[in-house]
């Protein structure tokens, strides 16, 4: 990974500003690998202060165009831009304002909770002094300051995901980008994490993208991008998704859009 400059402090925005720019615009985007489009012309954004839901089947696209934001693929048709960044133009300035929890877990177990936070700190060139603040101060937010000194391997599922969290706002991003984060957690465990990730939403100002399939995890509130092979068929407020297709509910609208059953 390259090491990214410091992201500015949180920028606060009111998510129900319609005039405000997005944190995150995705414009146009389309990708293949080879003859088969995985991504078609899909456009959306992500304003500040607002929980997003990046909704869809597995083989939807969602994990390739989390890949096409955070450059891991390059993007070759369509346009990214966080806080007005350029991807393909100004990528160290885009990238620098991204926290990211990908699907797979990151963390290395052998090293401690803190060593993993220390080692993300240096990646993305902050002091020592402030890595240690700031490993403190999101350890103690996430209730596991306690445990700080103790390897990975020794943590729940739930508790792991949580650290990768704070492993990812270490470096203050603007945006976070969470792809499939409560894959092998139970009911509970996943009710933890995206309780959490709501309340960095309302007390930070932070944009989160969270990529999943099942319905349980979009709330009234939220905002929602429907994903369906590869193209957008609906994004809004989860309200507005269930008014523009006449659905009681969101699982009912996700049927209406795709033609298929909903998510889980």
């Amino acid at each position: 990974m390259a090491c990214f400059e410091t992201a500015p402090p949180d920028r606060r925005a009111d998510p129900d500003d319609a005039a405000a720019d997005p944190v995150l615009a995705v414009e146009g985007l389309s990708h293949r690998f080879g003859t088969r489009a995985v991504l078609d012309d899909v456009s959306f954004g992500v304003p500040a202060g607002r929980f997003t839901a990046l909704l869809g089947l597995n083989g939807a696209g969602k994990t390739t165009l989390f890949s096409l934001i955070t450059r891991i693929y390059n993007t070759r048709r369509g346009n990214i831009r966080v806080f007005g960044f350029d991807m393909r133009r100004h990528p160290a300035q885009a990238l620098a304002r991204i926290g990211v929890v990908f699907q797979q877990p990151t963390l290395d177990p052998d090293l401690t909770v803190l060593q993993n936070l220390r080692y993300h700190g240096g990646l993305h060139g902050l002091a020592s002094a402030d890595i240690e603040a700031r490993a403190g101060e999101e350890l103690a937010r996430i209730g596991l300051a306690e445990r700080a000194d103790e390897r990975v391997r020794t943590l729940s599922g739930g508790q792991r995901r949580r650290v990768e969290i704070a492993r990812a706002l270490l470096h203050r991003p603007s945006l976070l980008l969470l792809d499939e984060p409560t894959v092998g957690l139970d009911i509970e465990l996943r009710r933890q994490v995206l309780d959490h990730v709501h309340a960095l939403c309302r007390e930070r100002g932070l944009a989160v993208l969270w990529a999943t399939h099942l319905i349980d995890e979009v709330l009234d509130g939220d905002g929602v991008v429907v994903l369906h092979l590869g193209r957008v068929l609906a994004a809004g407020l989860v309200e507005e998704v269930r008014a523009a297709t006449g659905s009681a509910a969101l699982g009912q609208a996700f049927a209406r859009l795709t033609g298929r059953g909903g998510p889980e």
